[in-house]
């Protein structure tokens, strides 16, 4: 269970990791102004978890169709919602909010899956093992243990 946790927030990073690369690449080639670099002064970056970027991010990466992006769009927007919710739930501990958050990501993972053709699934594995293998590079022995946990021997 720990390790299918493990492998569903490694792959909740992947589509943060990868949205600020791809609005990067995208900024010097299509003309339109550049967001701001670095994370607004006095808070985190929440720009790169913005639902329509992500979602303008898959439909590039992912070749999807106006109506898939929509519901890729309608999908994200609704886990951020549910996450903010979670986050802002004073009465759940840690583990308890971070077990939620990774039950939501699973769950609009999922529901993403299933609006993709073979092909389309194919390339978000391809680019979720790649932001895995990135997470095992950065995070020696593959696995991330919560801040609050002792190493298990």
């Amino acid at each position: 269970m720990l390790k299918h946790g493990l492998l569903v927030l490694m792959l909740a990073g992947l589509i943060y990791t990868v949205t600020p690369a791809a609005v990067a690449q995208d900024s010097g080639s299509s003309g339109q102004q550049a967001a701001p670099a670095g994370p607004p002064p006095g808070g985190k970056e929440h720009g790169r978890f913005d639902p329509s970027k992500r979602a303008e991010m898959m439909a590039k990466h992912l070749n999807l169709n106006a109506d898939q992006q929509a519901k890729v769009t309608d999908i994200l927007k609704s886990e951020q919602t549910q996450m903010e919710s979670v986050h802002s739930d004073a009465s759940l501990s840690q583990q308890d909010r971070r077990a939620k958050m990774m039950d939501i990501h699973k769950a609009s993972n999922d529901q993403i899956r299933g609006l993709l053709n073979p092909d389309q699934q194919k390339k978000l594995e391809e680019m979720q093992s790649h932001h895995e293998q990135m997470m095992k590079e950065h995070h020696p022995g593959g696995e991330m243990a919560p801040p609050d946990s002792q190493p298990q021997k």
